[in-house]
């Protein structure tokens, strides 16, 4: 009775299908590329061709478009320009405008100058025609931001110099005052201004976005307020905002510098460059984008000759391993695992071959190099696809022979 009962839970635990762990189906499946290694290698290289192609027709433009944008942001995208309207009697802004300014949402930097309507003399010897043209202008310490200017030698007016007689040149002034720049540990030298002097802390580089900055003299705010008579009345305002809500801003702008009379307030319009660089965003390659996918085909089509080959090639192997009692799912699932791994070796292949072509060639153009995320991701999921697209039919094939055909015609 136990012998019987023991004969019987045998025959049934035989018939049961063994169910084969993920480990030992990514084993099967890397039998075939681990003994055949030369020919595994070569129908990667299809993938990798294809997904190093779309890594790098996406990443050099992208590369490169960065570096256009970087150069039209220079180009004052996101700034704008506030003035009193020329008018009779004159507009004046009020003292507090930079804060209302500030108050704007997308507004991220704001600054202001102003015309202090003094006159500038190397020393107290020459007649005031000689400097005609240059003019002394109060400055907030944190203009350069606002109009992406740099000092080009010294330093800039701070917290701590601004209300002292200290000044900043700009490129075109400097230059006929004959300073072309401010030595660190020399004397530093002086200018004239409204019968006082004033000494020259630093000089400006070209500002192509403000050009009247370089034929100025900047003083400092409160400097200008105690020394040269100035009413605190900013002449021009200057600000940053995001590029996206910079109409929006412009729009605003006025009823926020002067709710009264919002009319008398001229507000420059947004620079051309930022409908280049709009144009230049939404633009894309459809082109190369072809390529890479045919490419990829090409490299699935690769796959698939591949496993057909190997399931012809291998019909011994796959007739004793259904002898042994391995069923149709076991094989299927063996076949579709090595055609995927060999399109996931050859994606991550293709990926780092991409990526470091993009970064040699940005590199030598000067560009920022840029590996777009989506690319890459889209190229390791198009790989694994394609694999289990190659891979479906020779592993159906693979799982309809019998032991005794598979062994017959091997």
């Amino acid at each position: 009775m136990t012998h019987t009962s023991t004969r019987t839970a045998a025959r049934r635990t035989g018939d049961r299908p063994v169910r084969l762990a993920p480990s030992d189906i990514l084993g099967l499946g890397l039998l075939g590329i681990r003994t055949r290694k030369v020919r595994a290698a070569l129908s990667a290289l299809g993938i990798s061709i294809g997904i190093a192609t779309l890594i790098v027709v996406t990443g050099i433009p992208a590369s490169s478009q960065k570096a256009l944008m970087r150069e039209l942001s220079a180009l004052g995208t996101n700034m704008l320009q506030a003035v009193p309207a020329r008018q009779d009697p004159p507009v004046l802004l009020p003292p507090e405008s930079v804060d209302m300014a500030r108050r704007i949402g997308p507004v991220t930097t704001a600054s202001a100058v102003a015309n202090t309507h003094t006159e500038v003399l190397r020393n107290d010897r020459q007649g005031d025609a000689d400097y005609t043209g240059l003019t002394v202008l109060a400055s907030r310490p944190d203009l350069l931001g606002a109009i992406n200017a740099e000092v080009g030698s010294g330093r800039f007016l701070s917290a701590d110099t601004q209300r002292f007689p200290t000044a900043v040149l700009g490129s075109v002034a400097a230059a006929r005052l004959g300073i072309p720049k401010v030595v660190p540990g020399r004397s530093a030298p002086q200018i004239y201004i409204d019968h006082r002097w004033f000494t020259v802390i630093g000089v400006l580089h070209k500002t192509p976005l403000s050009p009247d900055i370089d034929r100025s003299v900047l003083v400092g705010w409160d400097a200008a307020r105690a020394l040269l008579r100035f009413d605190g009345h900013p002449t021009v305002i200057y600000l940053k905002a995001k590029e996206s809500r910079i109409e929006a801003v412009r729009d605003v702008l006025p009823a926020t510098l002067n709710p009264e009379l919002p009319g008398v307030v001229q507000v420059s319009r947004p620079s051309d460059a930022l409908a280049a660089k709009r144009a230049t965003e939404s633009t894309f390659s459809a082109l190369f984008l072809g390529l890479a996918g045919v490419a990829l085909l090409v490299g699935g089509i690769g796959v698939a000759n591949t496993m057909v080959i190997s399931v012809l090639e291998r019909r011994r192997e796959i007739g004793l391993r259904r002898a042994l009692g391995a069923n149709r799912g076991q094989i299927r699932a063996q076949f579709l695992t090595e055609s995927v791994v060999l399109s996931g070796l050859g994606g991550l292949t293709g990926i780092a071959l991409g990526a470091l072509a993009t970064l040699a060639y940005a590199t030598h153009q000067h560009w920022p190099p840029v590996v777009p995320l989506t690319s890459v991701t889209a190229g390791l999921a198009g790989a694994i696809l394609i694999g289990m697209l190659a891979g479906v039919y020779p592993s159906v094939r693979a799982a309809r022979l019998t032991p005794t055909e598979a062994l017959a015609t091997a």
